[in-house]
């Protein structure tokens, strides 16, 4: 009776496992799968990130709340290679529909991306953003895309027909409603 309990148990955590990571995370170069173990403890237990591991979609996407924090965390650690509006400087331009790692078209993939590093200069940013950050800056990245609204595969139907392709500098409001809205 005890072998059975503990093979139940046994079989009951390795589902619920699987349950919570839909997605298998990999290296944007190498394929490894990636160790979220590594990640900063931080900003780990979010509404957002637990949706987000499960769908691959990224909740953050085109909420006014979670955009100006996306934006303040970009200047400060991506802008330097990137450029302030994601036009490219070391690093390459995110702000249109070539990808130069075709994956990043998705939310699935740019995190990948962010968290497990890439080619050249772009390193892992595992030890530097919390993965709610993350989430936030790829949110921010989205925002400052300057094409058609058909290109903008990571959008929903409801999000592509009010996009509007980023015309240039803006100011976010301080404190809109949404998911990062401070609390007062």
């Amino acid at each position: 009776m005890a072998r059975v309990m503990v093979a139940a148990i046994g079989a009951f955590v390795a589902v619920s496992a699987i349950a919570q990571t839909a997605i298998t995370f990999r290296n944007t170069i190498t394929g490894e799968v990636l160790n979220f173990n590594d990640a900063l403890p931080e900003g780990k237990d979010t509404p957002a990130v637990k949706e987000f591991m499960t769908t691959g979609k990224n909740p953050y996407n085109e909420d006014m709340s979670c955009l100006k924090q996306g934006e303040q965390t970009f200047l400060s650690a991506c802008s330097g290679c990137h450029g302030h509006l994601g036009e490219g400087k070391i690093g390459p331009g995110l702000n249109d529909a070539y990808w130069t790692y075709p994956q990043n078209e998705t939310d699935e993939g740019l995190f990948s991306t962010i968290y497990g590093g890439a080619q050249a200069s772009m390193g892992p940013q595992y030890q530097n953003l919390q993965l709610d950050e993350m989430l936030k800056v790829m949110a921010w990245v989205r925002h400052l895309f300057k094409e058609a609204p058909e290109k903008a595969t990571w959008l929903t139907d409801e999000q592509r027909k009010s996009f509007k392709p980023y015309a240039g500098h803006e100011t976010l409001p301080d404190n809109p409603p949404g998911k990062c809205q401070a609390k007062k």
